[in-house]
């Protein structure tokens, strides 16, 4: 069993996607707004590369600190509720495929990236992890924020695990339209293993419902 393309996905939840960051649960809204917090301090002063960006949430929270945003994003649905918000500092909007887009000769103090990695195939990790630090200034840092099973619903919800191991689960829209996407989870050992093996962890939060991560390439303090 194949699954539906993400970007299809995406571009179908877009209108109500930040419905995920409102939900009535206090310890799910109290893990977002600590990560809010550390994300806007950790950007202060900063030039910051935005990657899978969706509706913008992350990247208003940046923007009350950072110095300018490049945002970007393969779904237009998404960088439509993107544009409608106001930001606090210079931000350009780039509807863009991260793996294919050429961002220029501009690099950034911080590469950012926002509930993505569980969605990249695990066998393809190092490609990823290359967009990553493509653009990145010397000695610049890497944060990435995902979600832990009962944000989205129990890890068990499986479908399909591949040869790879990535796991596809069903998701549905308010209107109740199916989708089965890759969706992967993992314990902060996974995390500690997988990102160790190209970046030092300058910090792992790993809550109830989220983990993030700052990030910054192995060799390069």
């Amino acid at each position: 069993m194949a699954g539906d393309s993400l970007e299809e996905y995406y571009r179908a939840r877009a209108p109500e996607y930040e419905q995920i960051y409102y939900r009535d649960n206090p310890v799910r809204r109290a893990e977002i707004d600590a990560e809010a917090k550390r994300l806007a301090e950790l950007v202060s002063g900063k030039s910051v590369l935005e990657l899978a960006c969706g509706t913008g949430y992350w990247t208003r929270v940046m923007s009350q600190t950072a110095t300018r945003i490049t945002a970007s994003d393969i779904a237009p649905e998404a960088l439509i509720e993107a544009k409608r918000k106001q930001y606090g500092c210079e931000v350009t909007i780039v509807e863009a495929d991260m793996f294919a887009h050429d961002f220029g000769e501009i690099l950034f103090d911080l590469v950012a990236l926002g509930f993505w990695f569980s969605h990249h195939p695990r066998q393809e990790y190092d490609r990823l992890f290359d967009v990553l630090t493509r653009r990145l200034k010397k000695n610049g840092l890497i944060w990435m924020i995902d979600n832990n099973p009962p944000a989205e619903g129990s890890a068990e919800m499986s479908c399909h695990v591949d040869e790879f191991g990535n796991n596809y689960k069903h998701r549905y829209l308010s209107d109740g339209k199916p989708f089965v996407i890759l969706k992967n989870y993992f314990s902060r050992n996974d995390l500690e293993e997988i990102l160790g093996r190209r970046f030092d962890l300058c910090s792992l939060v790993y809550g109830q419902y989220y983990w993030s991560v700052v990030l910054q390439p192995s060799g390069t303090v």
